[in-house]
């Protein structure tokens, strides 16, 4: 696996590290190992799976609170996603700043969003499908959210949602003494 690290503190897009052949490839999709080598959260006690059946829906921006604050491993299984994070720890030199990356079935990536960190994602084609592995049980007094287009946060989203759930509409601005 190769941990490259991205603009915010701790995050990174981790890309499979493939052996090819004739047959195709074999690579690993985790390694307590190369996680500690790279001092990246390991500790997985659920996996996720969610399907969104049309284009331009939109998911996030998630996370929990303290002491149920989660680490996420987000990789598309099926058709691709523009994946993002932002960085809500306020100690951060990184704090409110945000990354964007596209995952998809065919380039196999995977993004690593540390606790403390707002994660969401906008799909790209229909009937896409991700996997997110994650480091605490979901706590629903502990959840939160952020509006996706938060003018503090200024996420560049590459196309505009089609579909947001209620639930992600009604997140507000970012506050820090909500947020965090």
């Amino acid at each position: 696996m190769k941990f490259n690290k991205t603009k915010l503190d701790g995050s990174f897009v981790i890309d499979l590290d493939k052996r090819e052949d004739e047959r195709g490839f074999f690579a690993r999709l985790f390694c307590i190992n190369e996680f500690d080598q790279n001092q990246a959260d390991r500790n997985i006690v659920q996996i996720n799976n969610s399907l969104s059946r049309d284009k331009g829906t939109l998911r996030g921006i998630h996370y929990q609170l303290s002491p149920k604050s989660e680490t996420k491993i987000v990789r598309c299984i099926k058709g691709s996603l523009w994946d993002v994070i932002v960085d809500l720890r306020p100690d951060s030199p990184t704090f409110l700043q945000w990354f964007g990356e596209t995952l998809s079935a065919e380039n196999r990536r995977m993004m690593f969003v540390p606790k403390g960190f707002g994660h969401g994602f906008i799909t790209l084609e229909p009937d896409t499908e991700a996997i997110y592995f994650v480091t605490e049980f979901y706590s629903p007094e502990h959840e939160r959210g952020l509006r996706w287009d938060d003018p503090k946060i200024g996420i560049e989203w590459p196309i505009e949602p089609v579909i947001i759930s209620e639930k992600d509409r009604q997140h507000k601005d970012f506050d820090i003494n909500y947020n965090v």
